[in-house]
């Protein structure tokens, strides 16, 4: 994970380069608010098709916004991004495709509106019960089941608005199951039986925002996060990424990735042996409606 952890950093670094200008993101005393939000559809119909192949049907909502104020050295930031996703065949039915919801919140105090002294907040669970299809007898998450939350206080290098760098020593990462079944299998890390796991050690987040091209636009955001244990140098990992392709007034395509990998998440064979923790990755892309305020 640590060649992963530089990859990802140097990633960032690059497109920062490029995203130097002297726009903050804020007018001082003043809510500033912005971001994008649509829902992509598609659908696939057959008839005597000789090839193969079965009817179906997928959606797609989702949203990423920010709310920003800047009021004499205090600059206070909030972004919220919510997806939800299904798709629908004769065989296998309704399937859950895509699933989050997460909260984050920060003040910062400056002097030089460049470094802020920061204390940071961030949510981040789901709306409803995943499942390990096609079994959909037991399911594998619930709502607040994970559900993760991260409190820490730092120091945010913020130049301008298109991206930002946030390093803190100090920082609590809670991992809750809130769902009864889970909670005794003791899933997602935390012991059978518990529905909370708390850890304390040293937390990352980076975010870039650049226009590629023209009506091409990048969001991305990275977290890292290691406990101080026996565990440190493990690295936890949360990147996401969100492209969006403006077609014209009303149509735009999306590309929407989600990299993640937590040491506490062990994965399992097919005959039921734990192995260890795994990268995992999703990637959604689709044409559709999208609005941006």
């Amino acid at each position: 994970m640590k060649r992963l952890f530089f990859s990802v950093i140097m990633l960032l670094m690059t497109v920062a380069i490029y995203a130097q200008e002297d726009d903050k993101g804020y007018v001082d005393g003043a809510w500033v608010v912005k971001g994008v939000t649509g829902i992509n559809l598609s659908q696939t119909a057959l008839s005597n098709w000789s090839a193969g192949g079965e009817n179906s049907f997928a959606g797609n909502a989702y949203l990423n916004g920010s709310l920003t104020r800047k009021s004499g050295n205090w600059l206070w930031q909030n972004t919220l991004v919510l997806d939800y996703g299904l798709s629908k065949t004769k065989t296998n039915g309704v399937q859950k495709t895509n699933d989050n919801i997460n909260f984050a919140t920060q003040l910062g105090y400056t002097v030089n509106n460049s470094w802020f002294y920061t204390a940071m907040a961030d949510f981040k669970t789901q709306f409803y019960k995943g499942y390990k299809y096609p079994d959909k007898t037991n399911y594998i998450s619930n709502l607040l089941a994970p559900a993760y939350s991260n409190i820490s206080l730092g120091m945010e290098y913020r130049p301008n608005a298109r991206y930002s760098f946030y390093l803190s020593p100090v920082s609590a990462k809670l991992t809750i199951v809130a769902d009864d079944y889970l909670s005794e299998l003791g899933a997602f890390g935390v012991d059978p039986g518990d529905r909370i796991k708390a850890e304390v050690g040293a937390f990352l987040k980076a975010r870039a925002e650049q226009d590629l091209m023209e009506n091409v636009h990048l969001v991305s955001t990275v977290d890292f996060f290691t406990p101080y244990d026996k565990s440190f140098g493990n690295i936890d990992v949360n990147w996401d990424v969100l492209i969006s392709m403006k077609i014209n007034k009303y149509l735009s395509a999306t590309l929407n990735t989600t990299l993640k990998y937590d040491n506490d998440i062990k994965t399992a064979d097919a005959d039921g042996t734990i192995r260890g923790a795994k990268v995992q990755f999703k990637e959604v892309l689709g044409v559709g409606l999208a609005y941006n305020f």
